[in-house]
């Protein structure tokens, strides 16, 4: 496995576009030479399909073709020693060709005004934005085992570039197990006599594997788009709405724990990193919170850390028990070397007291109190500016925080085709005047946007960019987001 993940870094990090530096070239002959062309042609794909997370099969296909052709043809005896850096440089200009037959890039053009090893660098360094949502659905036993027969290769090459790009954000690890394991478990059942106990039975055995690579890839996509910070506050705030009679002490220590793991794990090659320390996490938070809640004590029953995980993260928010006003940080707190800890506090009390608030927006409070902090701490005059911002939102941020929660809520209690019609008689007290196509029109986004950034597992860039035009919807046009 170790020799597999030294060769897909150096896929992802050369061979997807290309250096062509001789220890590079070193490095890939020799694991091309110990792996064998199958099982480099797979770890490529992996790589370029993670890479390149919305480029279609084809196009995929194509940049594999040559690279393992590159690789096969410069690493085999007596190959001249320029081999690989001609060969990559011709890659390169076949990037920068305009019927180019590989994954496009809207950086490509710029790249490709450069020249030589720069060229390269620049190509090597494109990657596509993570997908938001997921788009590899598990087929049907029958058609898995109709496609498998039909074209073993094709069908595993197709299933490697689907979940790599669906899943690219979970740690190589973790990928790499999971799609070695599915793989398995196809050409080991779709041969059996009793292929439907079969499958059972090993997709029960693949239960821990499947929720790691599911949830790792949800967390390490929101610490990916943004970073540890962020993360410690939307865990945070995350646990605040689930147990929100719990004080910022309790649950602080276990947020920071949290995106440690995050931070050590997402991006390692360790082969247990993630599951190791994930594990680790769950006992502290199921040791420290079990005692006080009785849901968690009912998810920190059983014996396999990554079920007790999955039911953690599922639980949905709480009855908001009566609690005081809250307490703004005052001026010389925001400004002060713990400023971002006391923002961080302010909105633990916001979440806690709004458990339906969606994990999107909480993270852009978050983010406009960094920006504020940063505008008004450097200041002449500090309280002015601070005191000035205030007094912009303190009338309209209440309103809409409550109608935020109370949107989200509705989503929560609801069952979806209840939660439409109240929709669509909200939008229509609301807009009069509006056309049956316009009004239908308004009621799918908003339906779709509370389905997708409501739930507290929400995709973070997706819903993060959505909050403003949607959630704005709910609160008059827009007129009382921050």
């Amino acid at each position: 496995m170790r020799a597999a993940l030294t060769l897909l870094l150096l896929v992802a990090l050369a061979c997807a576009e290309h250096r062509g530096r001789p220890y590079v070239r070193d490095k890939v002959c020799q694991e091309f030479k110990t792996l064998g062309k199958e099982d480099f042609q797979t770890l490529t794909l992996i790589a370029n399909s993670r890479k390149y997370s919305n480029a279609t099969f084809e196009e995929i296909n194509h940049l594999i073709r040559e690279i393992v052709s590159l690789a096969e043809t410069c690493c085999a005896a007596g190959a001249d020693p320029s081999c690989y850096d001609a060969g990559s440089s011709a890659l390169s200009a076949k990037s920068c060709r305009s019927d180019s037959p590989f994954p496009p890039h809207p950086g490509t053009p710029g790249c490709c005004t450069q020249e030589g090893l720069e060229q390269k660098l620049c190509l090597a360094a494109l990657r596509h934005p993570p997908q938001q949502l997921p788009r590899y659905l598990q087929p049907s036993n029958e058609e898995l085992c109709q496609a498998f027969k039909k074209d073993p290769k094709d069908f595993a090459d197709r299933f490697l570039h689907e979940y790599a790009s669906s899943y690219g954000e979970a740690p190589l690890p973790v990928l790499l197990g999971s799609t070695r394991r599915f793989l398995s478990m196809v050409s080991t059942c779709c041969i059996s006599l009793t292929p439907t106990s079969c499958f059972l039975k090993e997709k029960l055995e693949g239960k821990t594997l499947s929720l790691l690579t599911l949830m790792s890839n949800r967390v390490c996509s929101r610490f990916m788009a943004h970073g540890k910070d962020m993360v410690t506050l939307s865990y945070l705030t995350s646990l605040a709405q689930k147990m929100p009679g719990a004080s910022f002490e309790d649950l602080f220590p276990l947020a920071e724990g949290a995106a440690e793991v995050f931070s050590q794990c997402c991006d390692s090659t360790a082969e247990d990193c993630m599951q190791r320390k994930l594990s680790e996490h769950v006992a502290k938070a199921c040791g420290a919170l079990s005692a006080r809640d009785q849901r968690f004590a009912e998810c920190c029953k059983g014996k396999n850390f990554m079920e007790n995980y999955f039911c953690i993260s599922t639980l949905p928010p709480v009855s908001v028990p009566k609690l005081p006003e809250v307490q703004r940080p005052t001026n010389k707190q925001l400004c002060g070397e713990e400023g971002a800890h006391h923002a961080k506090r302010y909105l633990f009390e916001l979440a806690r007291r709004h458990t339906s608030l969606p994990d999107a927006f909480l993270t852009k409070l978050y983010d406009a109190s960094k920006k504020v902090r940063e505008e008004c701490c450097s200041a002449k005059d500090t309280s002015a500016c601070l005191d000035s911002k205030r007094q912009q939102v303190g009338e309209l941020l209440p309103t809409f925080l409550e109608k935020a929660n109370q949107f989200c809520r509705q989503y929560n209690e609801l069952n979806f085709l209840d939660f439409k019609k109240r929709l669509r008689e909200s939008l229509t007290q609301r807009m009069p005047e509006a056309s049956p196509e316009l009004l239908g029109q308004r009621v799918e986004q908003q339906a779709d946007f509370a389905s997708t950034c409501c739930p507290h597992n929400s995709p973070p860039l997706y819903c993060t960019s959505k909050v403003s035009s949607e959630l704005g919807e709910v609160c008059d046009g827009g007129s009382c987001l921050l």
